[in-house]
């Protein structure tokens, strides 16, 4: 997928995803841990991006997609505390958010 405005199976006529304000997103869908898979597959629901919540309720929404086997998706919530956390915080929840984006790796 090149400049030469090659698309794979099932992937929309633009070169890169974008959303509404031109940052790219993937839009693949994904499998439950989170790797992505061909457009015209079928996927798991993703995280709602931005919601911001407490810690205790970010470390419990984080452990209960890590029991559920979505590690991928942990990491989707433990970047939401990360971009909305106080700065003094945000390298605790940047590192929980590698972790568990490791974990889909593994």
């Amino acid at each position: 997928m090149g400049s030469t405005g090659e698309t794979g199976p099932g992937r929309p006529g633009d070169a890169r995803d974008r959303d509404s304000e031109g940052r790219a997103r993937n839009a693949r869908p994904r499998d439950g841990l989170g790797r992505p898979l061909p457009y015209d597959a079928d996927g798991v629901p993703r995280q709602p991006e931005g919601v911001v919540r407490t810690p205790e309720a970010t470390v419990a929404e984080a452990q209960r997609l890590l029991d559920e086997g979505k590690p991928f998706h942990a990491h989707e919530v433990f970047e939401d505390a990360w971009k909305s956390g106080p700065d003094e915080e945000r390298e605790l929840w940047r590192g929980l958010a590698q972790l568990a984006v490791g974990l889909t790796h593994a």
